[in-house]
């Protein structure tokens, strides 16, 4: 027996299309499908289907949309054409719909060709405000992200991570030694390493980002080898600030090449030599937000470690 699809989903395609809708793919958070429309005309169409049923569930498709077409607007060639969100007319359920795209999501990406697409859609954005943020609140997986516009990186990113912190403090508890470190992070660590990319005249362009760029939300067209991006949480960054994720040890992309490639096609800001650090630093909210989906991670430990290691060599303290 066929699956029926929500009547607010199959107002998306012309008229009396007929459909043929079959599981496609995993998510922790959704049902994923794929659906294959054929037009009065003839004219077949695919298209990848994610709904999901919860009480943010409006939020988090919205998010997801906004998310998808400011990258497809911006870069068409790097991600599937968004093509709707909304409520379903039943069950309380939310969906997200966008152009399904034949990719092989099993073999990592081509670090050459990841790099330079990655870094055309980082030159190619241009913020809206002119500020780093976004224009609603978008999820890393199943959690909110706080994306508010602000025109000052440092303020920016300082409130992004203390989000993420106080969704990891909500799942796990308070953990006196990571809360202290947490606090001379606030304070002293994330302005030291940060405002001197605003120092002497220097400036950040505030970059479109894709925001969760794990090796899950990669594919690469099997007969073209060209790659694209989907799942988005994103909004206007440091460029540097989306290689955070690939310092991550539970993520396939952790090795260095990754983060080499794109930097021949996008250069570290100034100071230069303090880019790793940045990373290091960048990569402590992808392992907090992971220890927030994840009780008992062993990603809070690794972010405490990361800290500890910058903080003994920019502050000294511990």
């Amino acid at each position: 027996m066929e699956k029926e699809l929500d009547t607010a989903v199959v107002e998306l395609f012309p008229k009396g299309s007929k459909i043929v809708v079959t599981p496609h793919g995993h998510s922790d958070w959704a049902t994923t499908e794929r659906v294959h429309t054929t037009a009065p005309d003839g004219s077949q169409k695919e298209y990848f289907l994610k709904t999901l049923k919860a009480d943010d569930g409006d939020e988090r498709v919205r998010g997801e949309y906004i998310s998808m077409s400011e990258i497809y607007r911006t870069l068409p060639g790097i991600a599937p054409e968004p093509r709707g969100y909304g409520k379903c007319n039943k069950g309380g359920a939310y969906f997200f719909l966008c152009d399904f795209l034949h990719i092989n999501k099993d073999a990592l990406p081509n670090s050459v060709r990841l790099g330079k697409k990655l870094a055309e859609l980082h030159r190619k954005s241009v913020s809206p405000t002119g500020k780093f943020g976004f224009h609603c609140t978008t999820f890393d997986g199943k959690l909110p992200l706080t994306t508010g516009w602000d025109s000052n990186w440092t303020s920016f990113f300082t409130k992004l991570i203390r989000g993420v912190y106080e969704l990891d403090i909500k799942v796990n508890g308070l953990w006196k030694e990571l809360d202290d470190t947490m606090t001379i992070t606030f304070e002293k660590l994330i302005p030291r390493l940060l405002d001197p990319l605003t120092a002497n005249g220097r400036a950040i362009k505030p970059c479109l980002i894709h925001g969760d760029l794990w090796e899950s939300n990669i594919g690469t067209i099997e007969h073209t080898e060209e790659i694209y991006i989907f799942d988005a949480c994103a909004y206007y960054a440091h460029h540097e600030k989306e290689l955070g994720i690939w310092r991550c040890r539970h993520h396939q992309l952790h090795t260095p090449h990754y983060r080499e490639e794109y930097l021949k096609n996008f250069e570290a800001s100034e100071p230069k030599a303090e880019f790793d650090d940045r990373n290091r630093l960048y990569s402590v909210e992808t392992l907090l937000i992971n220890s927030a989906h994840s009780p008992g991670s062993e990603t809070r430990s690794e972010a405490l470690n990361e800290l500890n290691w910058l903080v003994n060599k920019y502050l000294g303290e511990m």
